[in-house]
């Protein structure tokens, strides 16, 4: 296969803490005899390889250093230890605008901000055109960029940027910029690098783009690689570990009383079951295993009886069926500011795969939503035939 566009070998990044400003100075004067500062370790012992033209992601929480790796790739920071190597030209999707000027026009910033990522004067004027009508913010093109709004802002920036033609591309949450239309646009830019060949790191909160986009992704906690392996796989794990932590603190809100007057309405526990067990997790057979859910939610007394609504997607975040009581017509019933409903799936038409759940708390007439519990059961199904797709749909054949 050759050589790894990326590896990483025992890879770190330590910063200095000081619990003053004063601190620092001492650092430097007497820093030799006594330490004034604090490490901290943002990144140790990573290790990883990212082979040409491999999409990986990087999932994690605020904080984890998934940020600081991304620099430490596209060369911004030095490691503290380990070794890095990045083979290819790098077009880095961090800080979209880094290095515009406010006072410069969109055209000026343009070629500025392109001499950066290191294309030339004649190679920005063969791809003028496009960078122009891939942002598309009309004549503002011409006006200082201290006058546009942040959407036209990013707009600009992410145009500029995807221009460079890359062997890497390194992507930080870049797929939130602009409105509904703008983001699906760029999302199907970087899948046309994708399909180009292109090696893509891309680091995102959204489970949903990091199945679409990566084969692999890897799972960075508290510093330390936590998980590499496959996208959904990684993902999944991901997300149970985040659903773990919340747990405690929904235990804790489901023993609080609902106040009136608060206004407020929440999702207390999800349950689920299919042939005799119950769990969170439930392997079931598919057009024989009978699903069956329960939601249990607290509200203000004072509030209308809320609606519960679900989602049932596939490993690829794709939703496959939903249902609510609302727009069932059945209504729920509250007793002290509590409620429960449930919902039965016999003979679970869903086809061999993994599906999760996703529980919601919705005002009564459909339209507000108080609370959602992403991803907080996972299904494994199992199939004996050889129907094809997400579900099979209930038919009758005639001779």
């Amino acid at each position: 296969m050759g050589l790894p566009a990326i590896h990483a070998s025992g890879l770190g990044k330590c910063y200095a803490l000081y619990d003053r400003p004063a601190d620092r100075l001492k650092q430097l004067l007497f820093g030799a005899r006594r330490r004034y500062a604090r490490e901290f370790w943002a990144l140790r012992g990573i290790d990883f390889e990212i082979a040409p033209g491999e999409v990986m992601g990087v999932v994690g929480r605020n904080g984890a250093g998934k940020s600081t790796l991304l620099q430490l790739v596209c060369g911004t920071l030095q490691p503290t230890e380990g070794r890095l190597d990045v083979r290819g030209r790098i077009a880095p999707l961090l800080e979209l605008g880094a290095g515009f000027s406010p006072d410069f026009t969109g055209l000026e910033n343009v070629y500025m901000n392109a001499a950066i990522l290191g294309l030339s004067r004649a190679e920005v004027d063969e791809r003028l055109a496009e960078i122009i009508a891939f942002a598309d913010i009309g004549d503002f093109i011409g006006q200082p960029v201290k006058t546009y709004s942040s959407g036209m802002f990013m707009r600009l920036a992410f145009a500029v940027a995807t221009a460079v033609e890359p062997d890497i591309l390194v992507i930080d949450e870049a797929l939130s910029v602009g409105d509904g239309a703008f983001a699906r646009k760029s999302f199907d830019r970087i899948m046309r690098l994708k399909d180009a060949g292109k090696t893509i790191l891309f680091c995102s909160h959204s489970m949903y783009q990091v199945e679409a986009l990566c084969s692999r992704a890897m799972w960075i906690e508290a510093g330390q690689l936590r998980e590499i392996g496959a996208a959904a796989q990684v993902t999944a794990a991901y997300q149970a570990s985040l659903n773990a932590a919340l747990a405690p603190a929904r235990a804790s809100h489901a023993d609080t009383a609902a106040n009136p007057g608060t206004g407020a309405a929440w999702i207390t526990r999800v349950g689920a079951s299919a042939d005799g067990c119950e769990g969170t997790e439930l392997a079931l057979r598919s057009g024989r295993s009978d699903l069956a859910l329960t939601f249990e939610f607290a509200a203000d007394p004072a509030l209308p009886v809320p609606a519960v609504a679900l989602g049932i997607s596939d490993a690829n975040g794709l939703t496959v069926a939903s249902a609510s009581s609302h727009n069932d017509g059945v209504a729920l019933r509250m007793q002290a500011g509590r409620g429960r409903a449930s919902i039965v799936f016999p003979r679970l038409p869903l086809l061999k795969g993994d599906y999760w759940i996703t529980a919601f708390l919705i005002s009564e007439d459909g339209v507000h939503l108080y609370e959602q519990v992403d991803r907080c059961v996972l299904l494994h199904v199992t199939q004996t035939g050889l129907e094809q797709g997400l579900v099979t749909l209930a038919h009758e054949w005639q001779a």
